[in-house]
């Protein structure tokens, strides 16, 4: 790997020869790339490289606990509020006349990809911004990654939600990369307004009621520049996270209920909630462990397999590749729908929970815990 690779290396104790060994390699229409699966010596997860193309990762963005201090804490002027949207984090950029679409761990995926070329079509930003990558959540019903569906979606959406020079990460600032995405039709995020510090608080707050309501992810505080950001998220998520780690407990519940009960409770504190108010908070939190853990169990009793479902819909070529990738992966992936609908093809598929299938299934035949 040549040309602008070294771009990705900040400091002079890091040999780019050394770095290059953590990066995996991968394929994507015949031709071989490089992507970086965990952080390492200050470059972020995800980055990629293609060539002689850098794709710098997406940065982690810190998570507020309570608002009130957190944002004068992280901010000295004036921050922009966005909606933080519950799907999978994605940059597109092209390279060689070839439009790619990386995943948060780098891989190029060929679903996300197809779908991208689509959703976009012949867009010009690239022609003006050939050293630009679009980062967006891909979000709605028929994608393979995410479960939770937009009433404003059919099939699958990209919104953007920032605009990064592709070898260096620099963002481009939330005023101007709005005003890009409207030259240029890209769909972006919904925009709740611009406040200053002490009253920023105050109105995310108020913009949380009604996104909680509708049961939206939350909200990703931004600086005037673009290089501070802070998240935020709603009770609703945390609910639906849980749901969903509960109904598959030994794969991903233990590692979701701390965080989310914690997010929980300064979220009451912050808000002064009476005593009933937290007993219902309580309440509320307690069936979205318990429900989906009773069926999932349930479920195992009756011979069934418990897993992620998703549906996707697309070219046939498509869709063989990213169930060939999930089973590359070690992924277990059942078919239960592969038909033609409209001219797509169309298959439903679950991602079985092998941890959660095979302990339910041990201990209901008798397997015991050691504690």
């Amino acid at each position: 790997m040549g040309g602008d690779w070294t771009t990705v290396v900040d400091t002079e104790d890091v040999d780019p020869e050394d770095l290059l060994e953590h990066f995996d390699r991968a394929w994507f229409r015949g031709r071989e790339y490089r992507h970086l699966t965990d952080a390492r010596h200050g470059v972020e997860r995800g980055t990629a490289l293609v060539g002689d193309a850098v794709v710098r990762g997406f940065p982690s963005i810190p998570r507020a606990l309570v608002l009130e201090t957190a944002v004068p804490a992280q901010f000295d002027g004036p921050v922009t509020v966005e909606e933080k949207l519950n799907g999978y984090n994605v940059r597109v950029a092209r390279i060689d006349g070839d439009l790619l679409a990386f995943t948060r761990r780098g891989y190029v995926c060929p679903y996300t990809t197809a779908a991208i070329e689509e959703l976009l079509g012949p867009t010009a930003f690239f022609e003006d911004h050939p050293e630009r990558m679009l980062c967006g959540e891909v979000v709605g019903p028929e994608n393979p990654y995410t479960t939770h569906d937009y009433a404003e979606v059919d099939s699958v959406g990209f919104y953007v939600f920032d605009v990064r020079d592709r070898a260096t990460g620099d963002p481009m600032a939330p005023e101007r990369r709005r005003a890009v995405c409207a030259e240029y039709d890209l769909a972006a995020v919904p925009h709740y307004g611009t406040f200053d510090p002490a009253e920023a608080a105050t109105a995310v707050h108020e913009v949380l009621a009604d996104l909680d309501e509708r049961g939206r992810e939350g909200v990703v505080l931004k600086s005037m520049d673009g290089r501070q950001a802070l998240k935020y998220t709603t009770s609703a998520i945390h609910r639906a996270d849980l749901e969903h780690a509960f109904s598959l407990p030994f794969d991903y519940g233990r590692d979701f209920v701390f965080t989310r009960v914690i997010r929980e409770a300064f979220q009451a504190v912050e808000r002064g909630e009476d005593p009933e108010t937290v007993r219902q908070r309580g309440r509320d939190l307690g069936e979205s462990i318990l429900a989906p853990a009773v069926e999932t169990i349930r479920a195992v009793a009756d011979d069934e397999l418990v897993g992620e479902s998703h549906t996707v819909r697309g070219d046939p070529a498509v869709l063989d590749a990213l169930l060939s990738y999930f089973r590359d992966q070690g992924l277990q992936v059942e078919i239960d729908r592969d038909e033609s609908e409209n001219g797509d093809r169309v298959v439903e598929f679950t991602k079985v929970a092998r941890a959660t299938q095979d302990k339910t299934e041990y201990y209901l035949e008798g397997g015991t815990v050691d504690e």
